[in-house]
């Protein structure tokens, strides 16, 4: 089986990035999915305090991330990574289980 979730070297270094602008310290982050968008669903990310009951715990490079439960079907075997633009940046997905996009990259459908 794959692994649920992989992070790229500048995914790794926008979350430390991230975590240390924080006033309280957080666990890890969390992601999941949720039912949005013109292709169906899209990725949520937040702060964790904890782990909660059921989440899948990823440990890469130092860096804790949380999985929601109802999210795992949707992301096992996807590659996380933080890509800067001229005009954007942000994390990306690269999700093998992804059938297509919509038009502007908001949501996905598997």
């Amino acid at each position: 089986m794959p692994a649920m979730i992989s992070l790229t070297d500048n995914a790794v270094d926008r979350i430390n990035a991230l975590m240390g602008k924080r006033d309280e310290p957080a666990a890890g982050l969390r992601i999941g999915v949720r039912t949005a968008g013109c292709s169906g669903l899209s990725y949520t990310l937040e702060y964790a305090d904890a782990p909660e009951e059921f989440d899948e715990v990823v440990e890469e490079k130092g860096v804790k991330v949380f999985i929601d439960p109802k999210a795992t079907m949707f992301i096992v075997g996807t590659e996380m990574d933080f890509v800067e633009e001229k005009l954007q940046s942000g994390f990306v997905f690269v999700n093998p289980n992804e059938k297509g996009k919509c038009g502007c990259g908001e949501s996905f459908h598997v």
